[in-house]
């Protein structure tokens, strides 16, 4: 009886217990090839992932899963939870895909220095030997940067940064109040919560300010299009004399923040001239009783505001400042400016325009906000030559040349730009042939 069981089970078995060597069956696999973002040399990648499939009736063994060049080029592999032991080298063996299983395959890597400038190419095979004798491969593709890796920096003399080579910022960035940074022609990557303090000056040409996220948040959305990547710029009491000229603030929390001080006529706490901050997760450029110069600036794309002056005086010539931050409901006004804040009172001595843009998805998104009752603390403002995207205003001493903008102009808001792909968040707010604002902004 128990031989006549045994013969029983036997026969029982389901055909995806029975194996094939044949070499007409073979793998499937989600992709041919595993391409990876740009990665900083000696820094890890996030991970990839890639499913391998038996499609066929029989189950298939595989004699070894390996990568091609052992542990040369830095990448690391977990097949369905055997990791290829890069001191064993890189491979691993036996395993087994039943009839209509699957294998799940990891990728990770982290490129040794190349000594080279510019991204080198990286390449290696994931080769997959059947039983059957037949070889399959999945390339492994990615791209590695030197850069220069800094933990924290720490200026505390007069000091000069220019690299061709990125510069990797772990910690942040520190100016003490004694000295002046200059940086020229350099990008500088900020990790995820540094940023840079400045208690002196800082004085930047030709200069990107960005995370230092290279991958993609999506297959269509790198992380340099996704704000809050690291902490942004704050000028402390302090801190005077500042020039940003043809700088980029990309991606930050706050783009920048000047904080609060004794208001000097005689000092500007911050000149900015041809320069970008963009896509901030708060304010863009947040100002206390501090004297700011802007010419031909862009402030776009901020959940906070854009551009916010409490007290002090400010003038801007030429600037582009367009609210239409992509991410969350609730975001701030383009440009707001006030002679109070809380409680403390600041009084504004001075906030013109000239020749500029502000507008955004709103219908309102201008905010000049004075305390109801205070005839004492300073509100002075102008605008001239300058759209308004705002209910029209009857003062004609203070409001010259206006255009005020409407959400029922024939050409209003995004539609003055040149390039305006909110599914991908690429923006170019070069001003579109069609445009009613030629001879405003910053980019005319």
């Amino acid at each position: 009886m128990l031989i006549l069981m045994a013969v029983a089970a036997v026969f029982a078995c389901s055909d995806d217990d029975k194996f094939t060597v044949s070499p007409t069956v073979t793998l499937a696999f989600s992709t041919d090839s595993v391409k990876m973002d740009t990665v900083f040399s000696t820094v890890g990648s996030r991970t990839y992932d890639f499913w391998v499939y038996n499609r066929g009736s029989r189950g298939l063994h595989l004699q070894s899963v390996r990568l091609r060049q052992g542990n040369q080029t830095g990448f690391r592999v977990n097949v369905d939870g055997s990791y290829l032991d890069n001191d064993l080298g890189a491979v691993v063996t036996d395993l087994e895909v039943r009839s209509g299983d699957s294998l799940r395959v990891f990728v990770e890597f982290t490129a040794p220095r190349n000594q080279q400038p510019t991204p080198q190419l990286v390449e290696d095979e994931l080769q997959f030997l059947l039983e059957s004798g037949i070889q399959q491969r999945v390339v492994l593709r990615a791209y590695a940067w030197d850069a220069l890796l800094c933990d924290s920096i720490i200026v505390s003399r007069d000091s000069l940064i220019e690299s061709s080579q990125p510069i990797v910022i772990r910690q942040g960035l520190r100016v003490d109040s004694a000295a002046t940074l200059t940086v020229r022609n350099t990008t500088l990557y900020f990790h995820d919560k540094a940023g840079a303090d400045i208690y002196g000056t800082l004085v930047t040409d030709s200069v990107v300010m960005r995370g230092d996220r290279l991958d993609h948040m999506f297959d269509y959305l790198p992380y340099d299009r996704v704000s809050g990547q690291w902490r942004g710029l704050r000028f402390f009491p302090s801190s005077f004399e500042n020039e940003l000229i043809a700088t980029e603030i990309r991606n930050a929390e706050s783009g920048i923040v000047c904080d609060s001080t004794v208001f000097p006529s005689d000092r500007q706490r911050l000149y900015m001239e041809r320069s970008v901050v963009h896509n901030c997760a708060g304010p863009g450029l947040l100002a206390f009783n501090s004297w700011v110069g802007l010419l031909r600036c862009q402030f776009s794309n901020a959940q906070g505001d854009c551009v916010a002056f409490y007290g002090g005086a400010a003038i801007m010539d030429h600037c582009t400042v367009a609210q239409f931050y992509p991410f969350a409901g609730g975001r701030g006004a383009a440009l707001r400016f006030a002679n109070f804040y809380g409680d403390n009172t600041y009084p504004l001595h001075a906030m013109t325009m000239t020749n500029s843009i502000v507008t955004g998805y709103d219908d309102d998104v201008v905010m000049g906000q004075t305390l109801e009752g205070d005839s004492i603390t300073a509100f002075t403002y102008s605008f001239d030559n300058t759209l308004l995207r705002t209910p029209a205003l009857e003062d004609t001493i203070n409001c010259k040349n206006m255009m005020w903008e409407t959400s029922k102009d024939s050409i209003q808001g995004k539609q003055h730009f040149r390039l305006f792909d909110e599914k991908n968040l690429i923006y170019d707010f070069h001003l579109d042939s069609l445009s009613t604002a030629h001879g405003k902004g910053c980019y005319e």
